[in-house]
Formats: structure tokens, sequence, C-alpha cells
């Protein structure tokens, strides 16, 4: 309890003023020398008053993170795409077809990524891009679902992020997408566990200070899924949630959980405006 205690005051301290401030970079990513990508924008109006301008993660890396993401040659995330490739062009499950039997090349699928998740009508609920996959996977190729947050899943969603880059983030929240989008809300102010943190008290009330060795940002997802350099992988956006609620010292939710459905449907429009980036490189 006492190792609880000092843990809980670091962080504190950390999140809240005892921290130094360390200034988004003033940069722009350029992707491949050819696509000018927007890693910083005016807010949505959704945000009303909680800021005023929005940061991809990308600003508050270091130079030589910054300048993988920049190259495919460089990033590390770009190989688990490759594989993902080999997949979408491999026939699967009773009906034996592939992803290219319905959707030709993977070109064909740009714009999605920026559009999810999304109000399915058909279904009645809010999707992921997880989510979809796996109802083609399941009612169109009559294969298995994947694992939502396990490789084959995650270099999917990453081979369609990666076709996507450069277009903006564009998640809509009217409608019957509503309720979902406030559920998300609600979680993301939240303070949870034994420390007693909110999504916002890192990634709104303190982006831009130092906690420990890293530097916080606005905890923006246009750039999942993320090669974390930490852990040398691909990284899921719900992976990275269950992580941080973690953190908190909090019971957490499972990937794919309704709840954290709701949160990536808030944070993600967030980030309304931002470029696609993923794979991205963080730290």
């Amino acid at each position: 309890m006492k190792r609880l205690a000092q843990l809980a005051c670091a962080v504190s301290v950390m999140a809240f003023g005892g921290a130094a401030m360390a200034d988004p970079v003033d940069d722009t990513l350029i992707l491949n020398e050819d696509i000018t990508m927007v890693t910083r924008t005016a807010a949505p109006a959704h945000l009303e008053d909680a800021v005023d301008e929005v940061l991809s993660g990308w600003l508050f890396r270091g130079t030589e993170t910054r300048a993988m993401q920049a190259d495919d040659f460089d990033n590390p995330g770009m190989i688990f795409v490759e594989q993902a490739e080999d997949v979408w062009n491999t026939a699967e499950g009773s009906e034996g077809k592939s992803c290219a039997s319905c959707h030709n090349e993977p070109d064909t699928m740009a714009g999605v990524r920026a559009v999810y998740p999304k109000w399915n009508e058909a279904a009645g609920e809010v999707r992921t891009l997880e989510m979809q996959i796996n109802d083609c996977r399941e009612n169109r190729m009559g294969a298995e679902k994947w694992k939502y947050t396990k490789s084959n899943m995650v270099n999917m969603t990453a081979l369609l992020a990666s076709v996507s880059r450069g277009m903006p983030i564009n998640v809509a929240i009217d409608g019957p997408a509503q309720s979902t989008w406030e559920q998300g809300k609600e979680l993301y102010y939240t303070r949870t566990g034994q420390l007693e943190l909110s999504c916002a008290n890192c990634h709104e009330d303190s982006y831009g200070k130092m906690i420990r060795a890293d530097h916080l940002s606005q905890g923006q997802i246009n750039g999942f899924p993320v090669y974390r350099l930490k852990n040398t992988k691909l990284n899921a956006v719900h992976a990275r949630f269950k992580g941080c609620v973690r953190d908190t010292r909090a019971e957490t939710y499972k990937p794919g959980s309704p709840e954290f459905i709701a949160l990536e449907l808030y944070v993600a429009s967030r980030g309304n405006g931002l470029s696609v980036e993923g794979p991205s490189i963080r730290n």
C-alpha cells in the first residue's frame, strides 16, 4: 500500500503541474516525400471549449521517430501491412473467398478507415473496423472470426489504414450514433481506478508535459494501428485503451466491449480533420 500511495503521488505530480513542459514540435509530416499529412488543425466544433487545436501524436515524438514514419522503407509497421496483403488475397472459409474476391485490390478501400467507427443501419449498432472485418469473414467468407487484437486483425486494419493515409478523419457522431458517442464521452471524462485518473486528465489537461521519460500527447488515434518502439509490434486501439485503464489501477474492459466501442467512437471524433496516419510509430 505504501508503494501504491507513492505511485499515486508521483502520477499526480507528473500529470498536474509538477512535470516539465515539452511543446509539440513545429514540423510537417510529408509521407514518402509525396503526401503532406495534416498533423494539426482546428478542433472540431463538438469539442466545444475543451481544446482549440487538435494535434497528432506524431508532433510529440522525437526527431528520429518522426523521420521513421515519414518513409515507408523505414517504418517497421509496413512489414505487417505486407503480411496483410498476402492474407487479403488468400481464400478462406466455406465460401472459398478472399477479401480480394469482393473488393479487388486494397486500394479500393481508400477512405474506409477515415470514417470508422460508424453506424451500421442493417445491424442497428455502431461498428468498429474490426467488427466489420469479422462480419465479412463470418457472413461472406464462411471463415472463423479473428481475435479482436491479435496479429491477423491488427495487420489487416493496418493495411486498410495505409491505403487511406492523408485522408481526413471524418467520424459521424450524429443520428443513431449519438447515444454511443455520449457514452464514450462520459467514459473519457470519468476518473477511474485507485489513481482516480480519466483519459482527459492526461490527454486534455496535461498534454505537452513529460511523464517519466515520455511526452504526453493528446491521445489522438488517427495513427492506429501503432507500431510501438516499446514493444516492437503493431498495437490496436482497444489494446491501448486497456493499457491506459490498467495504469489507473482500475478493472479494465475487454477489447471489443461496448464500453471500448463507445470510447473509440468518441476519441476518434476528437481527431476529426487530422489525416489518417496508420501504421504510425510511437514510443
